[in-house]
């Protein structure tokens, strides 16, 4: 085996041991759910509320206004299609975690999308893919890998500049982190610059979306802290329900049609 094949080996049998053993911790208090069915499992609340109100903070004061400027500059048009860019850079992340995950067809699609959109798609700008041929986007990280093979997410956490995580997500974030070409070829005052703008686009993107969740939450934290938890776990069971529970009956008479 070729050492940089023994090396990614070595790093997901770490990262799924890590991501297992943080996941193992479970809350041994009352169990809380969101609207959805999704567990919440917040011991850290305290601390994460403080990291929440510095998150907040620095977003009001910094980055929306910042959002607000490049909102009036850049018509919504320009603006995604600067999203669709980023998004094209990610197929590297997709194409590896849908083979991580067996997607052959996910991988195979993932591949489809980034060859089409990068040439008749202006480098990603435009999304052919999805226009003409209906290959609609994915959105494939580690972190959904390791739920896909049963790792648990762990306590949620609120990480500095980041927001919303898990330990499960964390270990994801920098697997695909390694996994990015970028970093490896474009220097450091070339991406941080490209990271900028991709943040700021995308809280453009979101102004309003932002305000009204604001106005209408009781709790904003709760409120952002439930729809991650949300969104992860339909990211990880690809939109599907859950697998219903068996009727109380079937669990006493597995084989029998009667009522």
């Amino acid at each position: 085996m070729r050492r940089g094949s023994s090396r990614l080996v070595l790093l997901l049998a770490g990262s799924l041991a890590l991501a297992g053993a943080l996941g193992c911790a479970s809350s041994s208090g009352p169990e809380i759910r969101t609207r959805q069915g999704t567990l919440v499992h917040d011991p850290l609340e305290p601390v994460n509320r403080k990291i929440f109100w510095f998150n907040d903070q620095l977003d009001r004061f910094v980055l929306e206004p910042v959002a607000t400027g490049w909102d009036w500059v850049l018509p919504d048009p320009a603006q995604r299609g600067i999203n669709r860019f980023f998004t094209n850079l990610l197929f590297p992340q997709f194409l590896l975690n849908d083979l991580f995950q067996a997607k052959w067809e996910g991988a195979g699609l993932a591949t489809g999308r980034f060859l089409v959109n990068s040439t008749a798609g202006i480098l990603g700008f435009m999304d052919p893919a999805k226009d003409w041929l209906d290959w609609k986007p994915q959105d494939e990280d580690f972190g959904q890998t390791l739920g896909w093979w049963g790792s648990g997410a762990g306590p949620y956490l609120v990480l500095p500049f980041l927001g919303p995580s898990n330990p499960r997500d964390v270990v994801g974030l920098g697997v695909d982190g390694v996994s990015s070409p970028i970093p490896w070829f474009a220097p450091w005052y070339v991406t941080v610059p490209m990271g900028g703008v991709h943040a700021i686009n995308t809280r453009s993107l979101h102004l309003e979306d932002v305000r009204e969740a604001k106005a209408s939450a009781l709790d904003f934290y709760s409120f952002v802290r439930n729809a991650y938890l949300d969104y992860r776990e339909n990211q990880i069971r690809d939109g599907q329900e859950p697998e219903a529970a068996p009727a109380r009956e079937d669990l006493y008479y597995p084989d029998s049609d009667a009522p």
